[in-house]
């Protein structure tokens, strides 16, 4: 599971990477406008939906359904389910499409009224979010052969097809932008460019795994109709999930310019450990605990469940510690150039630190909500959600006005903690989950580690104001370099002389890669 995570991570990394660059040339040419508002919300609507339709509810009904069909029926059983399901699909997200097509100016007027007040603002998401929609279509089918690959540990592809989409905006950002009215014209053709290439992509590793899915009849099978009844308390979940991502875009877009915008950059920043880590782990270990569960194997299920947990706060907690000391310096290296000023570098850098305060919790839910998923109960997350979305939303309306769009992050984070603690509190209830001694013991150890961390990016932060303050792009650049390594190592140290990270655990590791 270990290696699957590591290996899911690594290719994370390396799409998070190129999205960061492709962040650096949006917000070189976009910065913080009514251009690059209208965007985002283009961008993020399709998305909200895809959490909805495809990778949150689809994935979570999907994947532990489709392995119980191998590990007990076969291939072929689990291909003609995943035919039924993908027609299914298919006739959905169509019909979605074209009702949103045909009433965009309306759609628009419900999730982001704001807009209504700035005519070309208006125009501009309206026209923006007309080509980015359809990406939805394809990027659902590419969580459908993510589902398929993920069930049988093929994990590479699914893990790489984003660096698609990174690249594809890059090449909309550097070659689209002189031949279009704005860069946010560009941007938008290639999300739409993205959701195809990612899907080409994907199609083509599930035919070399021999599992190419073909449309079928549409028919209520009872496979699909259990589907189907998994599927709909999952998709409720996610709904309630979105309904807060949805109350900060519709929020932000009543507050002064530049709101969706601090929102964005921040989040574009907290997304990525909680992609390298969140993901990987919850990606890896949905099908782990499924097969352990359906072979009668409680136990292991459980023990997975705690390594992963241990595992994401491990990796989590230095990213939410540098966010919260060092992230104006980190912000202003990486963004602040071109239309991007100092002003939108310390509205971004309060955003991300409030985002930070529940970066943990973000991380965490995604190892509890799959010790229900896994048992196929889709149901209890959302009574959850419900009481999380709630207070979450209470808070944005709460602390809008006296905080802006930080007030919309702390709400989110607040959020994240109220609902991570309560799928800890039923699982625990069940019986179906419990920390073990290890996580228990090791928990005080990471906070510790974290905390001599905060103290030498605090100092080190001081000492390196020159170079993070310089005019010139290397300069800065080497300052957030030394400062990344120093708190780095001072993490890493303390997790040694604290037991965190045993030494008989990094000479296993060291053998096993001299031997790979």
């Amino acid at each position: 599971m270990f290696r699957h995570i590591l290996s899911v991570g690594g290719l994370t990394l390396v799409s998070r990477v190129l999205g960061f660059l492709r962040d650096v040339l949006t917000a070189a040419l976009l910065g913080a406008g009514p251009v690059a508002d209208a965007f985002f919300v283009a961008f993020r609507l399709p998305n909200h939906f895809r959490a909805l339709f495809a990778e949150g509810a689809f994935n979570s009904a999907f994947v532990p359904l489709f392995s119980g069909k191998l590990v007990q029926d076969g291939a072929a059983a689990a291909r003609r389910f995943a035919d039924e399901v993908m027609t299914l699909l298919v006739i959905v997200q169509l019909v979605l499409l074209l009702a949103v097509l045909a009433f965009m100016p309306q759609f628009m007027t419900v999730f982001a009224p704001g807009f209504a007040e700035d005519p070309e603002k208006f125009r501009l998401a309206v026209l923006f979010t007309s080509i980015t929609f359809p990406y939805l279509l394809f990027i659902s089918l590419v969580s459908l052969y993510g589902g398929v690959l993920n069930s049988m540990s093929r994990f590479g592809a699914a893990a790489a097809a984003p660096i698609l989409m990174n690249l594809c905006l890059i090449a909309a950002l550097v070659v689209g932008t002189p031949l279009m009215p704005s860069a946010g014209h560009a941007l938008s053709w290639g999300v739409l460019a993205a959701g195809v290439a990612q899907y080409l992509y994907l199609a083509w590793d599930a035919r070399r795994a021999g599992m190419v899915l073909r449309p079928v009849v549409p028919r209520l099978s009872p496979d699909v109709k259990r589907f189907l009844t998994v599927l709909g308390p999952a998709a409720l979940g996610s709904g309630l999930t979105q309904i807060s991502l949805f109350a900060d875009t519709l929020i932000a877009s009543a507050l002064p310019t530049g709101a969706v915008s601090y929102l964005y950059y921040a989040d574009r920043l907290n997304q990525l450990p909680l992609g390298v880590i969140g993901i990987a782990v919850a990606t890896v270990l949905l099908p782990e605990m499924s097969r352990r569960i359906k072979s009668g194997d409680e136990a292991g299920a459980v023990d997975s469940q705690n390594r992963a947990i241990e595992l994401s706060l491990v990796l989590t907690l230095p990213a939410a510690i540098a966010f919260l000391v060092a992230g104006t310096p980190i912000l202003s290296v990486l963004f602040q150039r071109g239309a991007f000023g100092p002003s939108d570098t310390a509205a971004s850098a309060l955003t991300l630190q409030a985002y930070a305060l529940g970066l943990p919790a973000f991380v965490v839910i995604r190892s509890l909500v799959n010790g229900f998923y896994a048992r196929q109960d889709t149901a209890t997350p959302v009574r959850v959600a419900l009481v999380a979305v709630g207070v979450n939303v209470a808070l944005k309306l709460a602390l809008m006005g006296p905080l802006s769009q930080v007030g919309l992050a702390v709400a989110t984070s607040v959020g994240a903690w109220v609902n991570a603690g309560l799928l800890a509190l039923v699982l625990h209830r069940r019986n179906l989950f419990r920390a073990d001694a290890r996580l228990i013991r090791n928990l005080p150890r990471m906070v510790l580690a974290a905390t001599a961390m905060a103290g030498a990016l605090w100092l080190a932060t001081d000492r390196l104001a020159p170079w993070l303050g310089a005019t010139g792009l290397f300069e800065r650049l080497g300052g957030l370099l030394v400062l990344a390594v120093v708190g780095l190592a001072v993490y890493a140290i303390a997790a040694v002389l604290l037991g965190l990270v045993r030494r008989s655990d990094l000479s296993r590791l060291r053998r096993r890669r001299a031997k790979v």
